[in-house]
């Protein structure tokens, strides 16, 4: 395997959802040249690792049919798709596995489902591994809960706020629509009655707006109006519907009353959205805006 190459980890659990990551990676992989690593974990705490493999020739046994099958399923979809594809097995929790092998092979995208159902004893990727996943990884993740996915990418929607970190969003996104010929639908959301904000965000979305727009990239901007009984992704997700999209970016950062969680504006986004949502972490400041609206 290249050091140089781009790279993205795909964690595969043999289901069905984790397969559909798996061709969405695949397709990604393709249009940036990168090399995709797909990695298995075996959960050692699990009850019935216990029971069955409660020695080392048991571990190896289990790792080398897990080595067999993905290196069954590496050769198929390298040769489907003309892109290198290497395999690893680990043992041990499945987000520190997950996190620490994107950091070993530098990878610059981690891509997986969120409600795979894996067969014997490898881990479920749901609930809170995915969580973790999205909170703990140096690079960009994308989560996959919904079960049809077109292999392009005509829409992307990028939520946007007064935040400062909010805007590292915009270099990604704009590489990414280069990729597919996208669209970047930018929304900011503002209760009604905040005049002050109100005013902030469209100036924002001006901003960002011709910044796009200069870079060559296709863009459309748009400030939404909530009300006060619904939540901020409630609003994101019936706005992507109008436009039969297909990528959601945010910008994960946790709150102050929940060091160790995502905002709840990103955990919905990420569990409750039926197309992709990549989520990025901002760079770490030493000086930031007062919260606004959570993305």
């Amino acid at each position: 395997m290249s050091t140089t190459a781009s790279k993205i980890l795909v964690p595969i659990g043999f289901s069905d959802q984790s397969m559909i990551a798996m061709g969405q990676a695949m397709n990604l992989a393709k249009l940036k040249n990168s090399e995709v690593v797909l990695l298995s974990v075996i959960e050692e705490n699990h009850n019935m690792f216990d029971l069955l493999f409660n020695n080392d020739d048991g571990i190896t046994q289990l790792k080398e049919k897990i080595i067999g099958k993905l290196n069954e399923i590496a050769e198929e979809y390298s040769e489907k798709y003309g892109v290198e594809v290497e395999t690893m097995v680990a043992k041990g929790s499945v987000y520190d596995k997950v996190c620490e092998v994107a950091d070993m092979v530098s990878a610059d995208l981690i891509v997986m489902g969120t409600n795979g159902c894996p067969k014997g004893i490898t881990k479920k990727f749901i609930g809170s591994n995915a969580e973790k996943v999205v909170r703990s990884s140096n690079c960009p993740v994308v989560t996959i809960k919904g079960k049809q996915h077109k292999d392009g990418c005509d829409n992307i929607i990028l939520p946007l706020d007064l935040e400062k970190e909010t805007k590292e969003k915009v270099t990604y996104a704009i590489e990414y629509a280069r990729y597919w010929n996208s669209t970047i639908r930018i929304v900011s959301v503002v209760l009604k009655g905040n005049d002050q904000v109100k005013n902030h965000l469209q100036r924002n979305l001006q901003q960002v707006h011709e910044f796009i727009t200069n870079a060559g990239v296709s863009c459309t901007s748009e400030l939404l109006v909530g009300e006060k009984k619904r939540t901020l992704s409630d609003v994101v997700l019936d706005y992507e519907k109008k436009f039969e999209s297909d990528l959601i970016m945010i910008m994960t950062k946790k709150e102050e009353s929940l060091s160790d969680s995502l905002s709840v504006t990103a955990r919905s986004l990420i569990f409750n959205s039926e197309i992709p949502v990549m989520s990025i972490h901002p760079k770490v400041r030493k000086h930031l805006t007062g919260p606004t609206i959570g993305f």
